[in-house]
């Protein structure tokens, strides 16, 4: 049987839909460390556009888009999180304790990089990455085959 296409109304609001919630990820990302947000929830809405790609064009689509591995996305952010809550500790700081840095900007002016972000980063790659094996296990049209007795 063919698999059909859900709805071009659908296909048209998730394409105007996407890039937005996508750089609203972002935003909340970067802003995390000095306001409400952060990685996770910055990965959770990811996640959302992971799932709205899904409900438009299943698996394939999500695969297309995003062609690594959810396991891939899950380890890389957990090592940088880890990294970065562990790496304070051999500068003989505390655990997970951040810092930052100054600098200037040609057309910005000062900008403060805080060593929270990567935490951030690593938690948003860990959320992602969760969403992307929930939508890729939920989508799997192939069941294992039961072996009968002979």
């Amino acid at each position: 049987m063919k698999a059909t296409r859900p709805s071009t109304i659908l296909d048209a609001g998730i394409t105007l839909a996407s890039g937005p919630i996508l750089v609203f990820s972002i935003y909340l990302l970067a802003a995390g460390h000095n306001q409400p947000g952060g990685g996770f929830a910055g990965g959770l809405v990811a996640g959302v556009a992971v799932m709205l790609a899904w409900a438009g064009g299943g698996t394939e689509l999500v695969r297309r888009i995003i062609p690594l591995r959810s396991s891939a996305l899950m380890g890389a952010g957990l090592l940088v999180a880890s990294l970065t809550a562990i790496g304070p500790l051999l500068l003989g700081l505390g655990f997970l304790e951040s810092g930052y840095v100054e600098v200037t900007v040609p057309v910005v002016g000062k900008v403060k990089l805080v060593s929270a972000v990567l935490f951030d980063i690593g938690v948003y790659l860990l959320v992602i990455g969760m969403s992307l094996g929930l939508v890729r296990a939920l989508g799997e049209t192939e069941t294992p085959a039961i072996e009968s007795a002979p």
